[in-house]
């Protein structure tokens, strides 16, 4: 089961980190920041959006969530399917930030839909992992995601200043993956 050691789970932290170092440094951080308005012109920002965060907390609460979830499931995936797993997720969360933004000149930033997307695949493939919610009610992976998705379908309609179509277009390629991955697994079974 735990097959490989991470490895791109402590990088894209080294690579958050670092960006958050420039934007301490340089307001010219905002060229990487993804505004629907100019996805067109500017399609690096799909990617590079993912490095950025607003602020200290953004940027903790961030790379807690990376670090034990991504630290689980690159070891179950192996290194290249997870860092694929995690830039996918991150593009495709900023394609749903892009489709539910309300206005398109506000910038997106952060790496949630990356691990939204990891923890849609951890609900698929490791259902009954524990989530310690506020580090101690023990909830099932799988019901973890439910809430976290019914809480972003929620904050859709609601401005809160969260990508909350980031979320969940993050978490939508995690389940489509893990599903492709329980397939995969019940086919070489056979």
């Amino acid at each position: 089961m735990y097959a490989v050691r991470p490895k791109f789970t402590f990088i894209f932290i080294l690579l958050i980190i670092l960006f958050f170092i420039y934007q301490l440094a340089s307001d010219t951080w905002i060229n990487l920041a993804f505004f629907p308005a100019f996805a067109l012109y500017e399609p690096w920002t799909f990617i590079t959006s993912i490095f950025l965060h607003a602020d200290f907390f953004h940027l903790f609460f961030n790379l807690f969530a990376l670090f034990f979830f991504g630290i689980y499931l690159e070891r179950i995936i192996g290194n290249s399917s997870f860092a694929t797993l995690f830039i996918v997720s991150g593009i495709v969360g900023n394609l749903g930030y892009l489709l539910t933004a309300s206005n398109p000149f506000i910038p997106a930033i952060g790496a949630s839909g990356a691990i939204y997307g990891i923890i849609g695949t951890l609900a698929v493939i490791a259902p009954s992992l524990l989530v310690y919610i506020y580090g101690f009610i023990p909830i099932p992976m799988a019901l973890a995601a439910v809430i976290w998705a019914l809480i972003d379908i929620a904050g859709l309609f609601m401005p809160t200043g969260v990508a909350h179509g980031a979320h969940l277009g993050g978490m939508v390629i995690g389940l489509l993956y893990g599903a492709y991955l329980r397939v995969k697994v019940r086919l070489t079974r056979v």
